[in-house]
């Protein structure tokens, strides 16, 4: 997906990975604008093999998509809010590239409690039954409940919701309501009903139960899984997000609310080490993945990090900044132990600049602990140089669109910036 970069200061903030209204909101519409062209591409496939689907799941994803064209009609923010957290568009890639027959159907099948959602947070009433694959119903960003196998049946009566399994009719009910300003959330209460956590001071939310939070196999190399509710331990995770912003708020307040409006869901991984090790999906914008961190310093720093990788594979596919180059063209970064392409290059290289920018500011901070200033200190010198290297190398490459040089070029601007004195930071 190609569009006009944004206009010529919020391109500048972004390359120098300051937070800017100008900036996010071009990243936010753009990535809007793609789920609406995934969602419309996969009616496009679910049409072309509508002969290749099973006739239960082609009637529960017609009607699915009938719901979600109503509740549009009548509350469109509540959708847009549903379509563009971020494991929905993990669920879109899946459900994309899943060939035909079961593998295809299963992730079809998900629609059905997406539109359901979408309904109960519009406060739409509703008489729908839907199928929980697994006991499970989940509901993207919200939570899931869980039920007998078979078909559930959802009733709404004064915007309460009221899950029915039809395998079991006589069984206590799950109620949903919408909370807080109309299509703001959806809570619930009673048997089988589990809730996702809220993290403070952001729409954020401590994502361990949906379906598409992470990849089957896990992420990364080695792969990182995905934690399951009862693994963890959710008054550390939520006590280190307080702290982290905190600590955020006091070395860079804009950055500290960039977190709090653009991470929508922070996904537990298993542990794997003293220390946070962090990823993204650049299917999933606004997700982070993480192990559990050290403390405060440790999840700032990944949260910092694995943001500005998100923002770039936004920006990326809506304005390319580097094209496919000779498979052979790999560069060793300071910060690898392993040859990387020009993508690998440009993520890293933006990533560890807005931690260089971060850990300068809290350098300098007079208001931070000194444990902090202390640690900055020595990641600052430790990174500052590798990223010069990186710059180098892209800004030498022959692979980088004009837009993409021209970023580059604003990431050297604010690096050597870093290197001046204090004073000479904006």
């Amino acid at each position: 997906m190609i569009a006009a970069p944004p206009r010529p200061a919020a391109f500048a903030a972004l390359a120098a990975t300051r937070p800017g209204p100008a900036g996010t909101a071009f990243l936010r519409s753009g990535m809007h604008a793609r789920r609406l062209l995934l969602l419309k591409a996969l009616l496009v496939r679910v049409r072309r093999h509508r002969d290749r689907i099973a006739p239960e799941t082609l009637r529960g994803f017609e009607a699915a998509w009938n719901l979600l064209e109503r509740t549009e009609r009548g509350a469109p923010g509540v959708v847009r809010a549903v379509l563009d957290y971020p494991t929905t568009g993990a669920w879109l890639a899946a459900a994309l590239t899943a060939p035909p027959g079961p593998a295809l159907d299963r992730h079809l099948a998900h629609l059905e409690p997406l539109a359901a959602t979408a309904a109960v947070r519009a406060g739409r009433p509703l008489d729908l039954v839907l199928r929980a694959p697994g006991g499970v119903l989940p509901l993207p960003g919200a939570g899931n409940v869980l039920v007998p196998p078979g078909p559930v049946r959802l009733i709404s009566r004064s915007q309460v919701v009221r899950v029915h399994s039809e395998a079991a009719p006589g069984a206590p009910a799950a109620l949903l309501r919408p909370v807080g300003p109309p299509g703001g959330a959806v809570t619930g209460s009673g048997p089988g009903w589990r809730g996702l956590r809220e993290l403070a001071g952001g729409a954020a939310r401590l994502d361990d139960l949906d379906p598409y939070r992470a990849p089957p196999g896990g992420v990364g190399t080695p792969a990182r899984i995905a934690a399951e509710r009862p693994d963890i331990d959710h008054s550390a995770w939520s006590g280190h997000w307080r702290a982290a912003r905190e600590l955020l708020r006091r070395t860079d307040p804009a950055r500290a609310v960039e977190i709090g409006r653009t991470v929508g869901a922070l996904v537990p991984l298993l542990p794997q080490g003293p220390r946070a090790v962090g990823a993204t999906l650049s299917v999933a914008p606004g997700a982070v993945l993480m192990t559990p961190s050290a403390g405060a310093f440790d999840m700032a720093e990944t949260l910092v990090h694995e943001l500005h990788h998100s923002k770039l594979s936004t920006l990326h596919e809506l304005v390319p900044l580097y094209r496919p180059g000779r498979a052979a063209v790999l560069y060793r970064v300071g910060w690898r132990a392993d040859e990387r392409p020009v993508s690998g290059v440009f993520q890293g290289a933006y990533a560890h600049l807005a931690l260089a920018d971060l850990w300068r500011r809290a350098r300098d901070a007079p208001r931070v602990p000194g444990a902090w200033s202390t640690r900055a200190a020595q990641q600052f010198d430790h990174v500052h140089d590798q990223v010069g290297e990186a710059l180098a190398m892209l800004l030498e490459s022959d692979e980088l669109t004009n837009e993409g040089r021209e970023f580059a070029r604003h990431m050297r601007q604010l690096h050597a910036s870093l290197g001046a004195s204090p004073g000479a930071r904006g």
